[in-house]
């Protein structure tokens, strides 16, 4: 297993930049990519949750730790679009207009498919996918009628790859990935960009209690380095297609993976 490397410093990717990302409390990729933000020099933030405690704990380490005061929060669960809508408003008031979107929220679990219910398959596809509809739906505008923006969503390698109890997950990530490049040839007529990243495994709390020890070894010991990724690492990813370094890239799903071909 190869050595996790440093912690990058900003470079100032996003400077002058506004940004709203969706689940973006606790100890996931969303927190990781809302520090990320702020370190790249983003002017203003606002993260999203489901859990009040979660979200006001997750502002204020936020605030501390980086001393940008411009970071706000606002509860939204993504399947119930009065709420989307509420936090794309409230995004855009607050921040003087959103210049990023990263769409993070997502919801995973183990299941086969013969053992599987309606109603799980519905809930995940429910969060991961016609979440990050809802949500894209609700910023276009705003953002295209300002001529700029970007989105950048939250998709998975199970969107091209196999694995055993992950049928609900992959096809919703999957569908993110679909959604992408077709939204992408929308927006793209309004200046707007809209790319996803497509980890193949980054070690989180979350993750931890949403699926065992035994498996969450054996998927980081396929990978080339020997290790999953630190979710900064994938947080770098969004930040480069959030910059203006990505300036000609659209429609592009971006693996963020050591998986051996």
């Amino acid at each position: 297993m190869t050595q996790v490397p440093p912690y990058v410093p900003g470079h100032q990717l996003l400077a002058g930049k506004s940004v709203l990302i969706t689940a973006a409390a606790g100890a996931g990729i969303g927190h990781a990519a809302a520090r990320r933000c702020v370190e790249e020099g983003c002017r203003a933030l606002m993260i999203s949750d489901i859990h009040p405690r979660r979200l006001e704990e997750a502002v204020e380490r936020l605030r501390a730790e980086t001393g940008l005061e411009a970071i706000h929060g606002q509860l939204c669960n993504v399947t119930d679009e009065a709420q989307v809508q509420a936090l794309v408003a409230a995004a855009e008031e607050a921040l003087g207009g959103v210049d990023v979107l990263i769409n993070n929220a997502g919801l995973g679990g183990q299941r086969r498919l013969v053992e599987m219910a309606d109603e799980e398959w519905q809930t995940v596809l429910d969060v991961t996918l016609t979440g990050t509809f809802r949500m894209t739906r609700a910023m276009l505008p705003a953002m295209q009628a300002r001529g700029r923006g970007v989105i950048v969503n939250n998709a998975s390698v199970l969107g091209w790859r196999a694995q055993k109890e992950q049928a609900h997950y992959a096809a919703a990530k999957a569908g993110v990935m679909a959604l992408t490049r077709c939204g992408a040839l929308e927006a793209a007529e309004h200046g707007v960009r809209i790319n996803a990243v497509a980890p193949s495994i980054a070690f989180h709390e979350h993750l931890r209690k949403s699926a065992s020890p035994d498996l969450l070894e054996s998927l980081a010991a396929r990978e080339a380095f020997g290790r999953a990724a630190e979710v900064w690492e994938v947080a770098n990813v969004m930040m480069f297609l959030a910059s203006d370094y990505a300036s000609y890239m659209t429609g592009e799903v971006v693996s963020v993976s050591s998986q051996r071909a």
